[in-house]
């Protein structure tokens, strides 16, 4: 279990941060806001929750948050053979859960007939603001999967989450009954 017991230390006062491995790289770098985009993403999904979510989502949340520090812990251990310890990585376990969870979530909806403008209900709003945050984390680690190692379970969760947080904001919108259509073209003759 991690320790804290002094919040800062100064040594990134410079500009650098350190990895899981000990490294250190500039703040700026690509793995560096990998991370901190999927540290976003948890912040959201817990406004999300703080918001009031169902007790069978918020446990499904809850499971993700925890999951999303795993997730930060492998981007911040670069992969390399001769670590001196075991890595925390993203297994395959939980990127199954979390497809397992999304088809428990989307079996009860509607197909849908139009894009889903973010909104309806505030949870819903919030999920969809995770969704969105999420996929900026995705798109950065997909970014930095064409120059460094990122494992393929890292990638593939990365995925996969922001396709359970759209479900469980149409959840959020009774089922689908509040979500709020995309009406293409609707403002043209305004």
């Amino acid at each position: 279990m991690v320790t804290l017991t002094k919040i800062y230390t100064r040594t990134g006062d410079a500009g650098t941060t350190a990895m899981g491995n000990g490294e250190r790289r500039p703040k700026g770098d690509l793995r560096i806001a990998a991370y901190g985009t999927v540290d976003e993403t948890n912040s959201v999904i817990g406004c999300a929750r703080a918001v009031g979510a169902p007790p069978h989502i918020d446990v499904m949340l809850g499971t993700i948050q925890n999951d999303l520090f795993d997730l930060g812990a492998d981007l911040a251990t670069p992969h390399a053979e001769n670590l001196p310890y075991e890595p925390l990585r993203i297994v395959a376990s939980q990127v199954e859960r979390l497809e397992r969870e999304i088809d428990a979530l989307n079996a009860n909806l509607s197909p849908l007939k139009s894009f889903v403008l973010p909104g309806g209900s505030p949870l819903s709003a919030q999920l969809h603001l995770a969704r969105t945050v999420s996929r900026r984390a995705e798109r950065l680690m997909c970014e930095l999967a064409q120059t460094e190692l990122v494992g393929e379970a890292a990638l593939r969760y990365a995925n996969r989450l922001s396709d359970f947080l759209f479900v469980a904001a149409r959840v959020a919108n009774k089922n689908g009954a509040d979500d709020v259509l995309w009406v293409p073209g609707q403002s043209r003759g305004a």
